[in-house]
């Protein structure tokens, strides 16, 4: 499978019955994925939270990766004869394709992720003008997913869109986890930590969100614009000194000052409001493991909620692999082992003529798993992002091999170089090992799975 080749039809992969697991290791491991990202479609799991029809104005608002699918998902749910209107903005690419005979009351905009742009700050703008003027007897639905810290972005006064550009590749780059850079996102901006909520009183908000970070913390996903944030600007302040990013004077001032704080914990805003988990990395690692259980393997769920430089849990994961492969413990084999959760890339700087290393967190970590697994037999492995994009490329992850190491090698490739270079897009490549899928239009965040035969 090459970057080049047309995308796997998940959906398909998932209503399939399931390869055998020792004739087919990669297929089998495909099949996991496709039935964890399954698990998190906004259609399977939305119904269940959706309130009843206000007397006032419905209003439909959101940002993220899975902003498009959830609107699409609240059109066909929600009553035909109830009025319903909004504008939700999602990542270039992340539309699917309307459903026949779907009728649209729900305006969808496209805007850059990870580094947000022009077209995000004017969705961001919009979004605060049709919110203004609500009643108690008005509702608003807020639909929030992982990418929507990038994508609703409304610099705080005295940046610019440029200023927020920089410091958002900064802290990309920095190795600082999802709940540092979202902290310093939300004291950043006028619209994140809480304060979109705030613009909507005296409505009735109802957020309906997917969790794509560790620990699920609706504040944390998407920067929170709906709930309240306990973090501090001297919280913020001390991530962009930790992490040695700069941020105009002026700003440095108001956030030492305390000026830019976001409302808390508490606060009067929130009263009546409601957040709702649909969809969690959790649960479609439950999901993926019992498909694993019911195609006789055992299944381990190592957690949700792995943090880390992705190589360091790439050879974690190679550890226990290995144990289980030489010695059947800590399990026994055949078996599969899943994890979840959101490891970073620390970028390595390199001399001056170095080509640039492409590739994200998930390939990053199957090149430090692929190292530290050294060819060993049965073991098989797959790491992608339930999004379908690893970073900014056009992979969703990639797949490790007892042979990974030699037909590399064979290539002119070597994994230590790759890393040197955080080159994984351009290592798997040339062994044909990237798993192309396509925007799925959900993120519940990493999806690793090991078997071990």
């Amino acid at each position: 499978m090459s970057s080049h080749a047309a995308s796997i039809p998940l959906d398909a992969v998932a209503a399939a019955a399931a390869p055998d697991f020792r004739r087919d290791p990669r297929g089998f491991l495909l099949s996991l994925y496709a039935v964890a990202v399954r698990r998190a479609q906004p259609l399977h799991t939305l119904k269940d939270y959706l309130p009843q029809p206000p007397t006032g104005r419905t209003l439909v608002i959101g940002a993220g990766k899975a902003g498009a699918a959830m609107a699409q998902a609240v059109e066909a749910l929600w009553p035909e004869d109830a009025p319903m209107s909004g504008l939700v903005v999602t990542r270039y690419g992340h539309i699917p394709e309307r459903p026949q005979g779907l009728k649209q009351r729900i305006e969808i905009v496209e805007a850059a992720h990870p580094v947000p742009d022009a077209a995000g700050m004017a969705a961001a703008e919009r979004i605060l003008q049709l919110v203004q003027g609500l009643t108690a007897d008005d509702l608003v639905l807020c639909l929030i997913s992982g990418g929507g810290s990038a994508l609703l972005t409304l610099p705080a006064d005295g940046l610019t869109l440029a200023d927020k550009q920089a410091i958002n590749k900064a802290l990309l780059e920095s190795g600082a986890n999802i709940a540092e850079m979202n902290c310093v996102r939300k004291h950043l901006s006028r619209i994140k930590g809480g304060r979109l909520a705030a613009a909507c009183a005296p409505a009735q908000v109802v957020t309906l969100t997917i969790s794509d970070v560790p620990g699920d913390d609706p504040a944390i996903i998407a920067s929170g614009p709906t709930v309240p944030d306990a973090t501090t600007c001297a919280d913020a302040l001390a991530i962009l000194k930790r992490y040695r990013i700069s941020v105009p004077a002026s700003v440095m001032a108001q956030l030492e000052r305390g000026e830019l704080e976001t409302p808390k914990p508490g606060d009067a805003v929130f009263a009546g409001q409601t957040v709702h988990l649909i969809a969690t990395p959790q649960q479609s690692l439950v999901a993926a493991a019992e498909a694993a259980r019911a195609a006789g393997l055992s299944a381990h769920v190592l957690s949700d909620e792995i943090e880390g430089e992705s190589r360091e849990v790439g050879r974690v994961h190679a550890a226990l692999a290995r144990a289980a492969a030489k010695h059947g413990e800590p399990f026994a084999r055949p078996c599969v082992i899943l994890s979840g959760g959101e490891t970073t890339v620390t970028i390595r700087p390199q001399p001056a003529g170095t080509p640039k290393g492409r590739g994200g967190r998930a390939g990053e970590f199957c090149l430090g798993l692929a190292q530290a697994l050294q060819s060993q037999s049965d073991v098989w492995a797959l790491a992608a992002d339930t999004d379908g994009i690893d970073g900014v490329e056009d992979n969703a992850g990639a797949f490790v091999t007892p042979d990974s190491l030699s037909r590399a090698e064979a290539a002119g490739r070597k994994v230590a170089d790759a890393l040197d270079r955080n080159d994984a897009y351009g290592y798997f490549e040339a062994i044909g090992d990237l798993l192309v899928t396509g925007p799925t239009n959900t993120n519940v965040n990493d999806f690793r799975a090991l078997l071990v035969l």
